[in-house]
């Protein structure tokens, strides 16, 4: 038997899945969040430095055309850097 698959099944399907990510990036989130409750202040400040350098060098690398991967490690990475050198 020769199954046929509509377009609109298939796009149901992705909608699913796409609801079903969310999701599933909502309760990472809240899991993180929670997680960084006992932190340090330097820790706190560490963690948000490389969150921040990550992006920027991602967006960076995005516009400019390079590797957003390698562009956000290295803006991590000196995030990270900036937010243990920096003082309270």
């Amino acid at each position: 038997m020769i199954r046929v698959t509509t377009s609109s099944h298939l796009a149901s399907q992705h909608l699913a899945l796409r609801g079903t990510r969310a999701l599933a990036g909502a309760a990472l989130m809240l899991l993180m969040l929670g997680a960084c409750s006992n932190m340090t202040p330097t820790q706190q400040r560490a963690l948000s430095g490389g969150a921040i350098g990550a992006a920027g060098g991602a967006a960076l690398t995005a516009i400019t055309g390079g590797s957003v991967g390698l562009g956000a490690a290295i803006g991590g990475a000196a995030g990270v850097g900036a937010g243990l050198l920096l003082p309270e």
